[in-house]
């Protein structure tokens, strides 16, 4: 007589029971549920998302050491929230002759309304957005690894969660982890605290897409680094779908291993461009649209004349959204008001790669002179009038800069800063450094 997966699941809980804490088991696994065992998928069902990503984050292997005993099967294990129609799943067939994709949640960490369908295309974003769809769509099988880069606020975190949320519905018997960069290295940090690395070597390296945002990050940290080249060749080796962002290319990572950039750039390679005016405009109608807020594109285009970073497009959305509810001004005026404020106008006004992009348009160099390490006194004071600029325009922290300057230290940041404070009078400087800024200013809004 067969078993159901009530009677099943029963066993398979008594064999964990005995491997975790008790305060563990009746917080996250009391109320789970094993609704079907389908072409080695096995598909578990808990109350909350917040349990989906603990069972998932730091159970999955106990689970699945405990499922494959019971069933003799190398099975890969979904996790789905409990609705109604799941509660119910308690008298079908355990084994089924022929397979059918579950009816799947959230994935962890993602948001579930970064797709592809949502995110706006022209120009500056489309060969990211063509090749995103592609790796998706020919996961292991097209630009491996795929890494995207651009600056801050351009979009490159909702196509990253784009290509896992699609991978995760479309193909939900594959395993996808999407994470940042942060993620991976607390997870690599405690698994060497707690002295358990095989367990998260075993849950990185069995992924079949594996997503890591803001890879920069991991520069300059060399245990993380080891496990991630280990990860990538493993992964590579097997077939899998790597996946970076970045907010510059992996040549330009300051402290990255050789070994490791060299890997980076063995794939494609593609860059975003900061939003031009018409895709900003079709940014904030598309926000609109999510909220159910009506947004004419006439309101649209005098915001996005103004606002130059997605971020900040969608926070002064909102903010035109929360004045329109508790004021009677008409919408154009409540607009005018916001874009007139200086806190609006500070937060948004230029990009930090267009920036440094127009400083060396300015004096005839190239980014990638501004971000080494070479010392000319021509660079030097280039360098510095950006570390300026950056500074007294963005407000960025002496660390973000140094960031996006070739990984400098905050205390060269703050000298060079402090350098070009005390020559403003000096040669026309402050001139100089007008003119840059004004040319930023046109070669954003055209």
């Amino acid at each position: 007589m067969k078993q159901n997966e009530s009677e099943l699941w029963k066993i398979i809980l008594n064999e964990i029971e005995t491997q975790i804490s008790k305060a563990n088991f009746l917080t996250l696994f009391k109320k789970t549920q094993l609704l079907s065992i389908e072409n080695d998928v096995v598909t578990i069902a808990a109350p909350s998302a917040m349990i989906l990503d603990l069972l998932e984050k730091r159970f999955y292997e106990v689970i699945k050491q405990a499922v494959d005993k019971q069933t003799k099967k190398n099975a890969k294990i979904i996790f789905i929230p409990k609705t109604p129609e799941t509660t119910n799943h308690e008298n079908t067939p355990l084994f089924k002759e022929s397979y059918q994709k579950p009816s799947i949640g959230h994935l962890p960490r993602a948001r579930k309304d970064y797709t592809f369908e949502t995110f706006a295309v022209s120009g500056g974003n489309q060969l990211a957005y063509v090749s995103a769809q592609t790796v998706a769509k020919k996961i292991g099988n097209a630009y491996n690894p795929l890494f995207i880069y651009g600056p801050v606020g351009v979009g490159k975190t909702h196509i990253m969660q784009a290509i896992a949320n699609q991978v995760y519905h479309d193909s939900p018997d594959k395993k996808t982890v999407y994470m940042t960069s942060e993620d991976f290295t607390n997870e690599v940090v405690e698994a060497i605290r707690s002295g358990d690395t095989a367990r998260m070597k075993r849950k990185f390296r069995s992924a079949d897409l594996l997503v890591i945002d803001d890879i920069q990050f991991i520069a300059g940290k060399d245990r993380v680094q080891e496990e991630l080249f280990h990860t990538f060749n493993t992964l590579i080796d097997r077939g899998s779908q790597i996946v970076f962002s970045s907010d510059r290319p992996p040549t330009e990572i300051s402290k990255l291993e050789k070994r490791l950039s060299s890997r980076f750039s063995g794939g494609l390679t593609v860059d975003i461009e900061p939003p031009d005016f018409e895709l900003r405009t079709a940014i904030l109608l598309i926000k609109a649209k999510k909220y159910n807020f009506e947004l004419n594109i006439d309101i649209a285009k005098k915001i996005a004349e103004e606002i130059f970073d997605t971020r900040s497009l969608e926070g002064n959305l909102l903010r035109l959204m929360t004045e329109m509810e508790k004021s009677t001004s008409s919408m154009d005026s409540i607009v005018d008001r916001l874009m007139g404020s200086e806190a609006s106008k500070q937060a948004s006004r230029f990009h930090p790669d267009e920036i440094i992009k127009t400083l060396c348009n300015y004096y005839g160099l190239k980014p990638t002179q501004i971000k080494s390490g070479k010392r000319d006194a021509s660079l030097v004071k280039a360098r510095q009038i950006a570390m300026y600029i950056l500074r007294n325009e963005l407000g960025l922290s002496f660390m973000e800069i140094g960031n996006l300057l070739g990984g400098r230290d905050h205390s060269t940041i703050m000298h060079g800063v402090g350098k070009i404070e005390g020559m403003l009078d000096e040669n026309n400087l402050s001139g100089e450094i007008n003119k840059i800024k004004e040319l930023t200013k046109s070669t954003t809004v055209s």
